[in-house]
């Protein structure tokens, strides 16, 4: 073998060496699902959705969709749904699938995190309240009076209740008033007008006037209410835990 020959040889064989050694490519990894905070839906799709109130326990929404109306995909800590008018909606959920949801005026859902794509497909534009609530962002501990849903029945029934909130929904009539009683931090969504005279422990009192799809924060405390419109009302409290 000529000398020219066999260095051929060897180069070759020190390339096809290189050649097996060299690492397989890897394998491209999936990127990962979006965290809570990666797609406000007040940032990235305002025309629908806009923040109302926020503190350290809760951020009320305000959402907004006409007819065929749709968003984009994002995301919601757990939250209390209020629906102010019949809504009918098509979620699609991050891995494509899609989902029919109803709900009537007036109905309250607890909704637990994650990440959807609503479109309205309903024959008339729809409107609810969402109730976010902040992880870490607790109600006062203890009761500093006794239960609304225990003391006055007839005026608070409990709808649902998990370690994170009970909703409550409030039913007066005309004239109706309640006794003294407690609620922890909570969220109020007027279902029609209100108007409601207030006696607190001191015996002091205050009107209070709220219209139909309004939402408020209300601070820990004891009250007894009074209906003093001339109409029943009804409204949706969103208590903290």
């Amino acid at each position: 073998m000529s000398g020219k020959l066999a260095s051929l040889i060897a180069i070759v064989a020190v390339l096809s060496l290189i050649s097996c050694a060299q690492p397989e490519p890897e394998t491209a990894t999936p990127t990962s699902a979006p965290v809570e905070g990666d797609a406000d839906p007040t940032a990235v799709d305002s025309n629908h959705y806009t923040a109302e109130f926020e503190n350290d326990k809760v951020r009320i929404v305000r959402i907004a969709c006409g007819t065929g109306e749709e968003s984009v995909m994002h995301y919601h800590p757990d939250s209390v749904a209020v629906f102010l008018n019949d809504q009918l909606v098509q979620m699609t959920m991050p891995g494509g699938s899609t989902d029919e949801i109803s709900a009537t005026a007036g109905e309250a859902i607890f909704t637990p995190a994650g990440q959807h794509l609503p479109k309205n497909i309903s024959d008339a534009p729809i409107e609810l309240i969402l109730v976010e609530l902040k992880s870490g962002g607790s109600s006062s501990a203890d009761p500093d009076g006794p239960d609304a849903t225990v003391v006055d029945a007839d005026h608070y029934t409990t709808e649902f209740e998990n370690d994170k909130v009970r909703i409550v929904r409030i039913a007066y009539g005309a004239g109706e008033e309640s006794v003294m009683h407690y609620h922890p931090d909570s969220v109020a969504v007027f279902l029609g007008d209100h108007l409601v005279q207030m006696t607190m422990p001191d015996g002091s009192t205050d009107e209070i006037s709220a219209t139909a799809g309004e939402a408020i924060f209300i601070p820990a405390g004891q009250h007894l209410p009074k209906n003093i419109s001339d109409a029943p009302w009804e409204l949706i409290l969103v208590e903290l835990k």
